[in-house]
C-alpha cells in the first residue's frame, strides 16, 4: 500500500494515499464529527461538520471529501475551528424539531451528542422554519421531516444500497425537504419497507412504526394467549440496545427478559427456520426433478419479497413459495399448537421479535392465514423489543439466562445461521446435499457462499447432480443478479436473496448505531459471528432435517415436506405489483 506521510495536530503519521482527511485523521485515532458521511455511500460535505484547518488551503475544507498528500499539514481541533462548528449546529437547530425528551432517538441521537458536546445554545437563532408534514401511510416507517438535518444518508442507502430510489430531496433553497417524488405518499411508492434509511438516519426523522402498546395490551389481556418467537440475529444484536459490544449474544438473558414481560410462551424461531428449509429444500428438488420453474429463489425475506414483485414481477414463479420462518411459526402455532393444546386461534396473538421492519408489512399480505385469521399479529422489531424491556423496569444486564420454552425449544445450528447473508443456502445444501446423495456429510460447512461480498456464486457436485447457486443481499445487488440471470449471462439454480446488506443482522429493525461505528467498525461480520459460533459450538445439531423437533412435526401433523397439508399452511402466494 503506498503511503504519505501528513501531519496531524503537530504530530507526524504514515497513512495511505488514497485516504482523505477524515480517513487520515481515524487511521490516527483522532476522531473528525459527521453527521452526513456514511463511507461509500454518502460523501458530500454537506453537515459541514468534518471542517477542518489544511495549511495552505482557502479557508476551512470538509475532511470528507478533502483528498491528503505528502506533507500536508492538517490542524482538526483550532478554536476557530471550535466556533464553526458550534455555529453550524446551532444553524442546524434554527430549523429543527427540538422535542428531544419526546424523541424515538433521544440519547442515540447524533446531533444530540455533537449538540451536547459543543456546549450549543438551542436557541441562538430564531425565526422561521421550514413547514413539514409527518408521513405515516407506511405500515412499517414513518418520516418526520421537523427532525431532518438533510443529511442526505437515508436517501443514499435507499438509492444506492437498495436500488430503490423513492426518496430524495425536493425543492430548493430553505423549501428544500425530503420527500417522495411529486409529494407521493410512501405507502404509494415502491419502497420496500426495509428499513435501511431508519437505520441510516442520524436523528429521529425517520423510525418503525411502534407496536409495542399493543403487545403490552394483549398480554395484559386475561382472554388473550401471547407467544412470541424470536428471529435468530435478535441475540446477536439486543445486547448493543443494553451496553453491550456488538457481537455480544445475549439469547439467554433475552428469553429471560421476554418470559418476565409475561408471554405465555418464548419460542425459537430458529426451529420454523428449519423447518422452513425442509419445506424449502424440497420444493428445489421437485423443480430440478419435474422441470419446474429455475432458477429458484428464496422467500424468507419480505423486503425482498416486496422487491420482486414491484421491480421483476415476471420473476414471481421463480420464488419459492414457502412462507418465511416468521410466518410458518405463527401458522404453526395457530394449526399444530391451538389444535393440541385445545386453543381457538382466535384467542392466540402471536408476535414475532425481528431484526426487519418489512416484516410489519409481511403480517398484512394475504395467503398468511393458516388457521383463518392472521398468522403473525404484531411483528415487533430488537429496537421495540429493547423499548419494552426498559419501559417494563426490566435490568437485562442483571437477568439470569434461561432457556426457551417447549415444544419449540430449539433449533438446528442451520436455522441459527439464517440471519446471516448465505445462511438460508448453505443451510438448504446440506439438506440437499445428503437427500440427493444419501450419504452423511462429512463437512458441512459450505464456505463458498458465506461472507458480505455482493454476489457470491458456487458450483457443487452432489451425486449426478450438478446445482450452481448465488447468493446476494442488498436488493440494488439483486438488481444486479436478477438483469445477468434474465440476459443469460448468469447460469444458476439456485439464489438466496436478502434484502439487507449482510443479511438480518444488518437488518431495518436492528439497534442504532452512529456513523463512527457503522464507518470503522464491521458490525456485519461481528454479528454474524455470533450465528456462526453458534452453529459450530453451541448447537449439537447442524442440519435442519436432523432436528428432531421438525421430525415430531411432520410425524404427528405434516406428513411430509411438501405435503398437501404442509402447502395449506407453509406455503403462500405473490403478486405482480409492478412500478
Amino acid at each position: 500500500m503506498d503511503m504519505v506521510n501528513v501531519t496531524i495536530n503537530g504530530r507526524e503519521y504514515s497513512v495511505p494515499a488514497n485516504s482523505t482527511v477524515l480517513e487520515a485523521a481515524r487511521y490516527a485515532n483522532i476522531d473528525i464529527p459527521t453527521l452526513c458521511y456514511l463511507k461509500d455511500i454518502n460523501e458530500i460535505g454537506a453537515c459541514r461538520l468534518c471542517l477542518v484547518e489544511v495549511e495552505g488551503a482557502r479557508g476551512l475544507v470538509t475532511a470528507c471529501v478533502y483528498p491528503v498528500n505528502e506533507g500536508m499539514k492538517i490542524r482538526t481541533n483550532t478554536p476557530a475551528i471550535t466556533e464553526t462548528r458550534k455555529m453550524n449546529l446551532q444553524l442546524l437547530l434554527s430549523n429543527h424539531d427540538k422535542k428531544c425528551l419526546s424523541c424515538v432517538r433521544s440519547t442515540t441521537c447524533e446531533l444530540q451528542k455533537l449538540c451536547n458536546e459543543y456546549g450549543v445554545d438551542e436557541n441562538y437563532f430564531g425565526g422561521a422554519k421550514t413547514e413539514s408534514t409527518i408521513d405515516d401511510s407506511s405500515v412499517a416507517i414513518i418520516r418526520d421531516n421537523s427532525k431532518c438535518v438533510l443529511c442526505r444518508r437515508c436517501v443514499a442507502a435507499c438509492n444506492k444500497n437498495q436500488g430503490v430510489g423513492v426518496i430524495g430531496a425536493n425543492d430548493r433553497g430553505f423549501d428544500t425537504h425530503i420527500g417522495s417524488a411529486y409529494e407521493i405518499k410512501l405507502a404509494d411508492t415502491t419502497c420496500i419497507n426495509c428499513g435501511q434509511c431508519i437505520v441510516a438516519c442520524p436523528v429521529g426523522a425517520l423510525y418503525e412504526r411502534d407496536d409495542t402498546d399493543k403487545v403490552f395490551a394483549a398480554i395484559a389481556d386475561p382472554t388473550k394467549h401471547v407467544a412470541i418467537c424470536t428471529a435468530p440475529s435478535v441475540r446477536a444484536t439486543l445486547g448493543e440496545c443494553f451496553g453491550y459490544e456488538p457481537g455480544t449474544d445475549v439469547e439467554g438473558k433475552m428469553v429471560s427478559a421476554l418470559k418476565a414481560l409475561g408471554f405465555d410462551g418464548v419460542y425459537d424461531m430458529n426451529v420454523s427456520a428449519d423447518l422452513t428449509i425442509m419445506e424449502e429444500a424440497t420444493e428445489f428438488l421437485d423443480r430440478v426433478k419435474n422441470g419446474g420453474k429455475l432458477p429458484m429463489i428464496t422467500s424468507c425475506s419480505p423486503g425482498w419479497i416486496k422487491f420482486c414483485e414491484h421491480y421483476f414481477p415476471e420473476m414471481t414463479e421463480n420464488l419459492s413459495t414457502c412462507k418465511s420462518p416468521q410466518q410458518m411459526f405463527g401458522a404453526l402455532y395457530k394449526t399444530y399448537y391451538c389444535e393440541k393444546n385445545g386453543l381457538d386461534p382466535k384467542d392466540v396473538v402471536f408476535v414475532s421479535a425481528i431484526p426487519c421492519t418489512a416484516k410489519k408489512f409481511e403480517v398484512q399480505r394475504d395467503g398468511q392465514s393458516a388457521a383463518g385469521v392472521p398468522d403473525v399479529d404484531v411483528a415487533i422489531t430488537t429496537r421495540e423489543v429493547a423499548r419494552m424491556i426498559e419501559k417494563a423496569g426490566i435490568d437485562f444486564r442483571a437477568l439470569p439466562d434461561s432457556v426457551y420454552d417447549q415444544p419449540f425449544g430449539f433449533g438446528s445450528g442451520a436455522g441459527a445461521i439464517f440471519g446471516a447473508t448465505g445462511g438460508v443456502m448453505e443451510a438448504a445444501l446440506r439438506t440437499a446435499a445428503e437427500v440427493i446423495t444419501g450419504e452423511k456429510l462429512e463437512k458441512v460447512d459450505f464456505d463458498d457462499v458465506r461472507g458480505t461480498d455482493a454476489i457470491k456464486r458456487a458450483t457443487y457436485t452432489l451425486g449426478d447432480t450438478t446445482i450452481r447457486v448465488a447468493v446476494t443481499s442488498g436488493t440494488a445487488n439483486a438488481k444486479e443478479l436478477l438483469r445477468r440471470v434474465q440476459s443469460g449471462e448468469e447460469q444458476v439454480d439456485f439464489i438466496e436473496v436478502m434484502a439487507c446488506p449482510g443479511g438480518c443482522v444488518n437488518g431495518g429493525g436492528q439497534p442504532y448505531q452512529p456513523a463512527v461505528v457503522r464507518n470503522n467498525v464491521d458490525l456485519k461480520s461481528k454479528r454474524a459471528a455470533v450465528l456462526y459460533h453458534a452453529d459450530k459450538e453451541l448447537l449439537d445439531i447442524r442440519k435442519s432435517h436432523e432436528n428432531s423437533a421438525v421430525k415430531a412435526l411432520y410425524d404427528e401433523y405434516f406428513g411430509e415436506p411438501g405435503s398437501h397439508k404442509a402447502h395449506e399452511v407453509l406455503h403462500t402466494h405473490y403478486v405482480k405489483r409492478g412500478m
